[in-house]
């Protein structure tokens, strides 16, 4: 199996600072490859290539390229946040989370984060155009959401510029400037492709209409219904639905494919009610 590889480690020693970066390792994928093979090869697991890439199935594509390794790894210093590292090395909250395996936005002092290359999307690079090349488009991707399986959360293109104000991107600045309550529920997916399923919500929304539309089903003794919400993880979504099986902190947010909301599974989040 030939491979294209690209390899290169760099090392910082910084006073006071501990932390390591390691350039990742690329191949490009031949035909015949497989993930279970590419892991085998590389010592490394299904799930790890999966994440590192970004990939909501075990399909590749021959003449993509792949991470084989993490891009980097940062070890937390005290007073560090996931936001801060995020905007450090140019990703998002989301990414981080989904890389390391993390349950919560809680980091320690000392914890290893690994950070990949937040732009690489194996199975869309024949599709995306690069949205560094125009400032403008960032705020743009955020108001109209992309309906893609294997990215159910704002992509790296809504990071703001170093120069530009925090503000510029909606799903994060949302909370700051309009937030009237938070809290955290446990979050859940469903989609409306159920056999028997109507596909309309609660206040008359037709999602199997409208695919691209972001809705929760809440407990409007929590949440009221109707509410515009800021889910982490999902971005603004309005509080839309109902089901018997919310109760209390609990949520069900609607994903368009049963491959992307069985990929979302269980997780603990934080809610801002907006309005």
């Amino acid at each position: 199996m030939k491979k294209t590889f690209k390899t290169m480690i760099t090392a910082l020693a910084l006073s006071g600072t501990v932390a390591a970066n390691v350039q990742a390792e690329e191949i490009t994928i031949q035909k015949g490859d497989t993930l279970w093979g590419l892991s085998r090869d590389h010592q490394v697991s299904i799930e790890e290539l999966k994440n590192w890439n970004q990939l909501s199935s075990d399909l590749i594509i021959a003449g993509d390229t792949l991470e084989v390794s993490p891009k980097a790894l940062h070890t937390v210093k005290k007073g560090e946040s996931l936001w801060k590292i995020a905007k450090q090395y140019n990703v998002t909250v989301y990414n981080i989370i989904q890389w390391n395996n993390l349950q919560t936005d809680v980091i320690q002092p000392n914890q290893i984060l690994e950070i990949h290359e937040a732009t690489k999307k194996v199975e869309a690079v024949k599709t995306q155009a690069p949205a560094t090349a125009k400032p403008v488009q960032p705020a743009q991707q955020v108001a109209k959401p992309v309906a893609q399986p294997a990215q159910p959360v704002s992509t790296p293109a809504a990071q703001p510029a170093p120069s530009q104000p925090a503000t510029t991107d909606t799903t994060k600045a949302a909370p700051t400037e309009a937030a009237k309550k938070e809290i955290t529920v446990t979050a859940t997916a469903y989609t409306a492709s159920c056999e028997g399923c109507s596909g309309i919500t609660a206040t008359g929304i037709n999602l199997k209409e409208n695919p691209d539309m972001k809705v929760i089903s809440v407990d409007p003794k929590v949440i009221p219904l109707g509410s515009k919400v800021y889910v982490e993880g999902y971005g603004n979504a309005i509080a839309g639905d109902t089901g018997g099986a919310i109760k209390g902190n609990k949520i069900d947010i609607f994903i368009p494919t049963k491959e992307a909301a069985l990929e979302w599974g269980t997780r603990t989040v934080k809610v801002t009610i907006l309005e």
